[in-house]
């Protein structure tokens, strides 16, 4: 399923096969948390800005509309109109930042739903049970999210459990996928390491999931408080750890450069609310680095975001229109804004796959590691 075309350094450049199309690797994935990209954006967008892998949220759609809904519109794929591939989380993330709403068990986790407090039980099996009826292409395990810092004692207990539970996981994917009612039998499984910031207990809860017959492995649990520092650390920790043969994944994460910084480390997979979350707001990335469009600088400016962006924003719009439709709360405003970030995204990972592909990865590294943080002057 993946093929590992060359590396460069830590770095890598892939192929990942799935039953919904070919993933070029690195990749970014576009989240839409609930079938669609906040801001507008339906999947017919999400082609225009080239992106590969569109990623839903379990809990989220479990909630609403539920997923027995969508799997009677025959799944994900076709309830959205989007026929590439898309990833499910397990609903693990959400359901452990509703920390005082919820009660952690062997078993699963029994919380409260944010919208109308009604109570929810979710373990591995209800996991997999829910992102079947979804039908995506790639489910993620369920497991748990430790905030970080953490108690070491308790990140201990914590990832035992969650490389039960992903045993768990892989024995009731394989029961689902051998049912002749399940709507993608070939749905695929990515176990995920935890371990907070504690070295040791990362790779050891590294090695212990590589055992398992898992078609990729994430890092989850970063980016969720601890320093940037200390991400890359741990990226650096795990990754000789990981299956050479499998995508590497790193969860919700993040800026641009830290997308540079690990794919330096050699991370294949990503995703992040980021670009969308900051576009509805006005702030805005470009090749010379960061851009706040709301400022009064930009009034008169007839230019687009970025003139090396050839995405529908810039194509069409100034930057004077673009701030006043924000500044009025238009809906245009940020679904342009929103379709300029994605676009940028994406086009970050397939000029770092080009750069990959002709062995500059290093330059290209040197390059924007630090300009891409810069904040735009003129």
């Amino acid at each position: 399923m993946f093929t590992l075309i060359k590396k460069e350094g830590a770095a890598r450049r892939g192929r990942f096969e799935t039953k919904h199309g070919t993933i070029e690797t690195p990749v970014f994935m576009n989240v839409g948390t609930c079938g669609t990209v906040k801001g507008g954006i339906s999947a017919y967008d999400l082609r225009e800005v080239k992106c590969q892998v569109e990623l839903s949220n379990t809990y989220h759609l479990h909630v609403r509309p539920g997923d027995e809904v969508i799997a009677r519109h025959g799944g994900l794929h076709k309830f959205i109109n989007w026929d590439r591939p898309i990833l499910t989380d397990s609903g693990g993330f959400q359901v452990f930042s509703l920390s005082s709403l919820r009660k952690i068990t062997e078993e699963g986790v029994l919380f409260a739903s944010h919208i109308d407090g009604r109570r929810i039980f979710m373990g591995p099996e209800e996991s997999m049970q829910i992102q079947s009826n979804l039908a995506s292409t790639i489910a993620m395990a369920f497991d748990e999210c430790v905030e970080n810092p953490a108690e070491y004692g308790y990140v201990k207990d914590s990832i035992a459990r969650t490389t039960r539970w992903l045993d768990r996981c892989l024995a009731e994917m394989k029961r689902l996928n051998s049912l002749e009612t399940t709507i993608n039998q070939s749905q695929m499984l990515f176990g995920i390491n935890q371990g907070s910031t504690y070295e040791d207990l990362r790779i050891e809860h590294m090695k212990t999931i590589a055992e398992r017959d898992c078609d990729g492995f994430a890092i989850g649990g970063l980016a969720v408080g601890e320093a940037t520092e200390d991400m890359y650390r741990i990226i650096e920790a795990v990754e000789p750890f990981m299956p050479v043969d499998k995508p590497r994944y790193l969860m919700g994460v993040g800026t641009p450069v830290n997308i540079i910084e690990a794919v330096y480390r050699g991370v294949d997979f990503f995703d992040c609310v980021m670009p969308s979350r900051n576009a509805r707001h006005g702030n805005l990335f470009t090749w010379r680095g960061k851009m706040n469009i709301m400022n009064e600088k930009y009034i008169y400016d007839e230019r687009p975001i970025d003139p090396d962006c050839n995405c529908p924003a810039c194509r069409h719009f100034s930057r004077g229109y673009i701030r006043h439709l924000l500044k009025a709360k238009e809906m245009l405003g940020m679904r342009l804004a929103v379709l300029h970030n994605l676009y940028f995204y994406n086009e970050l990972t397939q000029k770092i796959r080009d750069a990959l592909d002709d062995g500059r990865y290093e330059e290209f590294y040197r390059k924007y590691r630090f300009a891409l943080a810069e904040r735009v002057d003129d």
